[in-house]
């Protein structure tokens, strides 16, 4: 009989955790952009725009290692979506105390992204809820949409902005039903 050799230990600091964490470390510098720029004045509102672009870009990055270089760990696990939510989340509101984003679509898709969050903590002991296609999607429309709404862009250009968003908003919560589906027969099958 041979024994198998262990699996190394993935190290809490590399490539993978390190993105997320400056993803974290994004978001005040992304808000304060945003503050700076009252929405109001270009050059601060392309600087907050670039600023949530590198950010969201970490989201893609940090993903793609941990999967393709084996870097997965509890941390990034938890980190990576706390991140995202707080990056999409902190834009939104702002887009919204700004005007131009109407409260009820910030509202609609932070209690869509809070709530699958808290599904996933819910049948985490019988399994992951991994993210689908249309969870890619959604992620890839919110961005966007919210970079579109950040960028001082002229009419008729400017009014691409809310298209993105609907779309965005769509998505956001088809697949908002099609996780709650997934916990309950997760639940169900393993209870």
């Amino acid at each position: 009989m041979t024994d198998k050799p262990a699996a190394a230990a993935v190290p809490l600091l590399n490539p993978a955790n390190v993105l997320t964490g400056v993803r974290i470390i994004l978001v005040p510098v992304f808000l304060a952009t945003v503050v700076i720029s009252e929405m109001v004045h270009p050059g601060w509102r392309i600087v907050a725009c670039l600023t949530f672009c590198v950010a969201s870009a970490t989201d893609f990055a940090d993903g793609w290692i941990a999967r393709r270089y084996s870097m997965i760990t509890s941390f990034g696990k938890v980190a990576d979506p706390i991140a995202d939510k707080a990056l999409t989340g902190t834009a939104l509101v702002l887009l919204s105390a700004y005007g131009e984003l109407a409260w009820w679509v910030t509202v609609a898709i932070l209690v869509r992204e809070w709530g699958v969050t808290a599904l996933r903590f819910w049948v985490i002991r019988y399994g992951i809820i991994p993210a689908s296609r249309g969870g890619k999607l959604k992620t890839t429309l919110q961005i966007l949409a919210i970079a579109w709404y950040l960028l001082p862009l002229p009419s008729p250009l400017d009014l691409v902005g809310p298209w993105l968003m609907g779309a965005a908003l769509a998505v956001t919560m088809v697949t908002g039903v099609d996780y709650v589906l997934q916990a309950l027969r997760m639940r169900r099958g393993r209870a």
